[in-house]
Order: structure tokens, then C-alpha cells, then sequence
């Protein structure tokens, strides 16, 4: 982590590199559109965990927001298991 200072967003502050930032701010964005779609779904956590093929307790690491235990893979994958797909979209910083 770096040092207290003026960051553009949290991600920067708990990042040590704009990567490791970006990285962090798609699995939080990807995380809270998963977590929208359990939500107007309806489905109990135990639910969403079967249909998205996790457990109920990583189900609910993912609705918590806990960030660091998923990789933009394990999101891809979920978010796939419940019939959406991912794009991706690159833009200028």
C-alpha cells in the first residue's frame, strides 16, 4: 500500500501500481453487477450459490463486496454461470 497522500479514487490509494488499481476497480464493478442480478433475482444465497456453481459461504464474500477473494476469472466464470456475458471496454485514462 502507498503512503497517505492525494489519490484519484480509493483503488489507487490501496494499490501499489495503476494495474493492481485497475485490476481491483473491474472485480469491484464486475462483483456489484453480479450482486444486482442476485438481488432482482430474488435468490436466496443458497440459491445463487448453486446456480452460479459456488458455495453459499463464497456466495457470500461476493455480495459482501470482499474483493480480494475473487480474480476477474472466478467473476467471469459466475457471471457466465448465471447466463450473462462479459465485455470488455478499453478507454483512455
Amino acid at each position: 500500500m502507498r503512503k497517505a497522500g492525494k489519490f484519484k479514487n480509493v483503488w489507487e490509494a490501496l494499490a501499489d501500481t495503476p494495474a493492481q488499481a485497475a485490476n481491483l476497480r473491474t472485480r469491484a464493478e464486475l462483483m456489484f453487477k453480479i450482486a444486482a442480478i442476485v438481488k432482482e433475482s430474488g435468490w436466496t444465497q443458497a440459491e445463487a450459490a448453486q446456480r452460479c456453481g459456488v458455495t453459499q459461504p463464497r456466495m457470500n464474500d461476493l455480495l459482501r463486496g470482499r474483493v480480494s477473494r475473487f480474480s476477474l476469472d472466478a467473476l467471469v466464470n459466475i457471471a457466465t454461470a448465471i447466463g450473462r456475458r462479459v465485455r470488455v471496454e478499453i478507454e483512455a485514462a
